[in-house]
């Protein structure tokens, strides 16, 4: 660190300024880009993409409207909804009208990749579905110190970024052969000859989904009532919404209370046909199906690892470009009922071989979280500056 510390007593010493986003930056919206066809192909070339976690949505043969990119010429795409964005360095096209696409405007002294980073440092989470750039995330100020300082930060978070990615690529590759023996186990498990088969509801005492109180009313949202949307679902356990709503918004909408230790299973959008088992009573949206088990037929864990298990199945039931399913859908979907002490046996290995695998307290995924964390914090100092006194 002494190189970026002699860098900033020499030109920066007294602090840096602050610039908006806006002052830095030029937008351009996706439309002339947006793929005409869903019908990917890996033998395809021209790669599909979002600012989401996946990234890459596929390969198309669109050859109309692409977005041109290259190392010397990069972009960053942004998602206007969610505030998640990519650096890109290749051609490419979008799938959704959400994207921005984000380039350094040509008279400012700044680096791009030293923006990128400084984005990455922006704490900001969206509370409501609305675009976010122009209104909100664009008068977002960061450090602008000169740019001797910025190509060193830069240099340093390259070099740091690339040893990151290598290591991350060795233990996600670990993780990935061990979820791959975790499904296999988990199939075999629950693959059985002769055992009753019956509908999801014929073991349900409750099945309903929830509402969404009016974007249009503020004190409808951040109360006290955990609120649970399809995005928190995962296959996983919910003990914390990452959105609430108040009581004057519960009791203005569909939105419902589901006691603890329901199934509940996305029905719309990318998490379509993901299930999850809440540990706390909550509502949700109303794109969740929630199954309230009756535990004199079933085990509300057995349930959980079945749906989990036939996740490519019932999403292949859905309909449209995201596949969604509806409540009819996962009320019909058959599952094999062995006796109760049977299902207690399955879901007492498969929860030891979940928790290996996949919770961020143990194992690999602790691994790869401490070196994000890890990374974050060294990034998180390079971009910490005082503010240049006016």
């Amino acid at each position: 660190m002494s190189r970026i510390n002699d860098l900033i007593a020499e030109y920066c010493p007294n602090g840096v300024e602050y610039r908006e986003l806006a002052e830095l930056v030029d937008y351009q919206q996706p439309s002339p880009y947006i793929v005409s066809s869903t019908n990917y192909d890996d033998s395809f070339s021209l790669p599909v993409l979002t600012a989401g976690q996946s990234f890459i949505l596929g390969y198309s043969d669109d050859d109309q409207g692409i977005f041109y990119a290259s190392a010397e010429r990069p972009v960053i795409i942004f998602d206007d909804f969610t505030t998640s964005f990519h650096w890109v360095d290749f051609d490419f096209k979008v799938k959704s009208s959400a994207i921005k696409m984000l380039r350094i405007k040509p008279d400012v002294d700044c680096s791009f990749r030293y923006v990128y980073y400084a984005m990455s440092c922006i704490q900001y989470v969206p509370k409501e579905h609305s675009r976010q750039w122009i209104s909100i995330y664009s008068t977002f100020k960061i450090p602008v110190p000169p740019l001797p300082v910025q190509e060193e930060i830069v240099r340093i978070l390259d070099s740091f970024s690339s040893l990151e990615a290598e290591l991350e690529a060795e233990l996600e590759a670990e993780l990935e052969a061990r979820r791959k023996q975790y499904a296999y186990y988990r199939n075999e498990l629950l693959t059985f000859e002769r055992v009753v088969t019956v509908c999801i509801q014929d073991i349900c005492i409750r099945i309903c989904s929830g509402g969404t109180p009016s974007s249009k009313r503020h004190d409808y949202y951040d109360g006290n009532v955990p609120w649970l949307r399809t995005q928190d679902i995962d296959f996983n356990v919910i003990n914390q919404t990452s959105a609430t709503i108040s009581d004057e918004g519960l009791r203005n909408s569909a939105a419902q209370w589901i006691p603890a230790n329901c199934v509940i299973v996305a029905m719309y959008g990318a998490t379509a046909a993901k299930v999850a088992v809440n540990s706390i009573p909550l509502t949700t949206n109303q794109a969740c199906c929630n199954l309230q088990i009756d535990e004199t037929k079933a085990d509300v864990r057995y349930v959980f690892h079945w749906l989990s298990n036939e996740y490519e199945h019932l999403k292949a039931l859905g309909e449209g470009s995201q596949s969604n399913i509806n409540a009819k859908k996962v009320k019909s979907y058959p599952i094999s009922l062995p006796p109760l002490e049977e299902q207690r046996r399955i879901v007492s290995i498969l929860d030891r071989f979940d928790k290996l695998t996949n919770d961020l307290s143990s194992g690999l995924p602790a691994e790869i979280e401490a070196r994000r964390k890890q990374y974050e914090y060294y990034r998180d100092r390079l971009l910490s500056f005082d503010e240049l006194a006016v």
